[in-house]
């Protein structure tokens, strides 16, 4: 359901038999053309410049067909310092990277990197990969009823047949295996023996598969809010409404806490049925712009982030009493809502996903009971990737780290989009260091805030000084009960985690 999917993740392949690209390769290589290409630079966006590059479509047969790849770059604004190029990924899979070296501009890395962004191929101003859209033919419900489940999978199918008609042959060569070798070549191409680098979401994925392909070529890597490496794809999607109502839960016993205040219950249990009666009476009749669904998702985002504790249960109070509630920003949901791309609807069904829509129906009733909050139940539908046309030319990668240094996983406690347990687990597999970031439900964290995670990425990426192999990092704080409660409060706060770095 392209409304409403809001996840940063990845699915990746390599190729074991394919030709890797490296630095100082002679001319009869058959990458040769490609890792000595002269780049043109030129003012662009941001006070950034750019170049273009021509890559293989196919790694299997350079010599076939071309595509291209856009990146930009920030120098060093320390260069007696400088230790390199730091290549930068948003997430996605589909997000452009070219205005990150923007983003992190002010920051302690950019005195000694040449910051380094990009649009993957399929995205943006690189190769795109687009897909017509198709008319809604389900009608977005956050507890919808078993007759309309057949909508949301018809709606999936021409989804994909629609991206089947438009894709063209890019499609199948669309993965995060063949991005991590056009970083290679990128690495290659800008006179670099190594590369550094900073993936965020999604992008913790493409850094571990890049290390994974190249490790001779990778140098210090930090992976931020981090995809489970054991949960590619449909289990990291049915995650994200577990988390969502882990944070509910939390919610909930703070405001049973704050009773006096609050008045929604003594327990976190009352609170939470003061919760489910409000969606319930929501349901037969809405307050103001405030169904049902809204309700929910606005439950859900609100319970994410903990400065917005307080206006979600003034919110609940007043639509609990029938008045129309004063945090219509919570109410839009538009925190938790992207669009996807043709390139999401592509790297995602890189692997295997269910074909028999009862698998998915099933979960559907679980989770629109049970994780009702943040559009949950969206998680557990069908995608696109229910009815793949396509057949992935690759296996996953097997991410591993033999051969590079230990690097850095970054990830919040109440992270939905990544969930805090993926962050553990892609540590153990890489062996790398983790920061914990405690009570905290932010997806993306340098460079966006936090002053603590700021420091130990700064120290690691700039001097070399790995963080303690486990520590932690306190998040943003909760609310004091007295705070005031304010539209422009929480419209503030959700345009500002607009602005970072999160897919």
């Amino acid at each position: 359901m392209r409304r409403y999917m809001s996840v940063g993740l990845v699915v990746a392949a390599v190729l074991a038999t394919a030709v890797v690209p490296s630095f100082g390769r002679a001319r009869s290589d058959p990458l040769s053309e490609f890792t000595a290409q002269q780049l043109k630079w030129s003012p662009c966006k941001q006070q950034l410049e750019c170049a273009e590059l021509v890559l293989p479509l196919d790694y299997k047969r350079p010599e076939a067909d071309r595509i291209s790849l856009v990146i930009s770059r920030r120098k060093a604004s320390e260069p007696e310092r400088r230790r390199g190029i730091l290549v930068l990924n948003p997430g996605g899979p589909g997000g452009s990277g070219l205005g990150m070296p923007a983003f992190l501009a002010g920051s302690e890395v950019a005195k000694v990197y040449d910051l380094i962004g990009f649009d993957p191929r399929g995205v943006g101003g690189s190769t795109a990969l687009t897909c017509r859209t198709v008319p809604e033919l389900a009608t977005m419900d956050t507890r919808p009823a078993d007759s309309e489940f057949p909508k949301w999978a018809a709606e999936a199918q021409a989804a994909e047949a629609a991206c089947h008609r438009a894709a063209g042959g890019i499609r199948p060569f669309i993965n995060t295996a063949n991005t991590a070798r056009d970083l290679d070549v990128v690495r290659a191409a800008l006179g670099e023996e190594k590369l550094n680098y900073l993936g965020y979401s999604y992008g913790t994925y493409l850094g571990a598969v890049y290390g994974s392909l190249f490790p001779a070529r990778l140098d210090r890597s930090v992976l931020d809010s981090a995809v489970h490496p054991e949960w590619i794809w449909r289990e990291q999607f049915r995650a994200q409404a577990v988390a969502m109502r882990r944070n509910v839960e939390l919610w909930a016993t703070w405001v049973a806490q704050h009773r006096d205040r609050f008045k929604l219950g003594a327990t976190a249990d009352e609170v939470m049925g003061t919760v489910e009666g409000v969606a319930t009476a929501l349901a037969v009749k809405p307050v103001g712009d405030a169904t049902r669904t809204r309700f929910d998702a606005a439950v859900g985002v609100g319970a994410r982030y903990r400065p917005l504790w307080a206006e979600l249960a003034v919110a609940v109070s007043q639509l609990q009493a029938g008045a129309p509630s004063e945090a219509g920003a919570l109410m839009s949901g538009s925190a938790d809502d992207d669009l996807i791309s043709g390139v999401f609807n592509t790297v995602t069904c890189e692997v295997d996903w269910p074909t028999d829509v009862e698998t998915y129906y099933e979960d559907m009733r679980v989770f629109r009971d049970r994780y009702p909050y943040g559009f949950g139940v969206l998680r557990a539908a069908p995608t696109t990737c229910a009815f793949r046309s396509f057949t992935p030319p690759e296996p996953a990668v097997e991410l591993k780290r033999d051969g590079y240094p230990v690097g850095v996983v970054v990830q919040s406690e109440g992270d939905t989009q990544t969930q805090y347990e993926s962050g553990p687990a892609m540590a153990e597999r890489l062996r790398d260091n983790l920061v914990t970031v405690l009570d905290e439900g932010r997806h993306g964290l340098y460079g966006s805030g936090n002053a603590c995670v700021d420091r130990a990425v700064n120290r690691y990426l700039v001097n070399g000084v790995l963080p303690p192999s486990s520590s932690a990092c306190p998040g943003d704080p909760r609310p004091t009960v007295d705070q005031p409660t304010s539209p422009l409060h929480v419209r503030t706060y959700l345009d500002g985690l607009a602005l970072s770095v999160r897919i």
